[in-house]
């Protein structure tokens, strides 16, 4: 029987949640073992990344596994037309596992019904990304204490932004209180805030990004995507809507911790690097760890 693939948070479970993040935590105190050298991973990149493929392979490689696959499409028979249900296929014969990104939404969950093998999505479009929300959420534990009971503000591309409709969907297993800063033009889908309506969780949109800062345990800032706008003069207009300056953090809670999925281009003033709050880097670290866990919880590995 195949095991199980992650395609959308929601194919993993709260408990299941935790046990990835335990598990990353072992793997934060010893990253390097060889408990992969018998397994091949393949990564699937038909769409440009930097940091999830770079961590998902130091992630294998730290573990002693093999990698073979692509980050750029047009050097495979995609290019020659080949389909990716063919794609797919042919792949599951050679490895253990799929990690693939792709520009579709949906393209990982079809992935996964032509595949022998588990697919872990990396992202698919404007849809989800699921082994970012368990960084993140590996992320928000390590620095709050806990994950119940927090105020997650969720700024900037909330539409077309993968890695926040995953973190909702995710957190709203623990009793969060979220917060949507985003322009009219990118806010939140009414589907993610109808999941939240079904919990009877709590969230609060405005448009004013400091309306609510001292109440953030933490500040999740989006990058305005330019390749997921079809008008230009729509992306001019909102791609520097909101900027997170070092002194908007003066009042802010002690705890309070700011993450980004990265990479930035404004949002974020390179003044706030240095600042106590800052928690971005170290947060693409994690990812490191929290995808060692994945991929060994996937395959059943001890």
């Amino acid at each position: 029987m195949k095991k199980k693939s992650l395609v959308s948070i929601n194919d993993f479970s709260k408990e299941e949640f935790v046990r990835i993040l335990d598990l990353a935590s072992e793997f934060e105190k010893e990253p390097t073992r060889e408990i992969l050298k018998d397994y091949v991973i393949a990564t699937l990149f038909f769409e440009p990344s930097t940091r999830t493929r770079l961590s998902f392979e130091t992630a294998i490689s730290r573990l002693g596994g093999k990698i073979v696959g692509f980050s750029d499409s047009s050097s495979t028979s995609t290019s020659k037309g080949e389909t990716l249900k063919d794609s797919i296929r042919i792949v599951s014969n050679y490895s253990d596992l799929i990690v693939m990104r792709h520009p579709l939404e949906g393209a990982a969950r079809l992935a996964s019904e032509y595949a022998s093998v588990p697919i872990v999505n990396a992202g698919d479009g404007a849809n989800q990304h699921p082994t970012q929300t368990l960084l993140d959420m590996y992320s928000i534990r390590k620095t709050q204490g806990r994950l119940d009971n927090l105020n997650i503000f969720l700024v900037g591309d909330l539409k077309y932004g993968r890695t926040v409709h995953s973190l909702l969907m995710a957190m709203a297993e623990f009793n969060t209180t979220f917060y949507f800063i985003a322009p009219e033009e990118l806010k939140m889908p009414n589907e993610y805030k109808g999941y939240l309506d079904k919990k009877g969780l709590k969230y609060i949109e405005c448009k004013d990004f400091n309306a609510y800062l001292p109440e953030a345990d933490i500040i999740y800032m989006t990058r305005v995507q330019q390749e997921r706008f079809t008008d230009p003069i729509e992306y001019e207009r909102v791609k520097n809507v909101y900027i997170l300056q070092r002194s908007m953090l003066n009042g802010c809670r002690e705890n309070m911790k700011v993450l980004h999925p990265l990479p930035r281009v404004n949002e974020i003033a390179l003044d706030v690097d240095d600042a106590p709050q800052a928690y971005y880097f170290q947060q693409a670290l994690n990812g490191v760890y929290t995808r060692q866990a994945i991929i060994t919880h996937i395959l059943g590995i001890k």
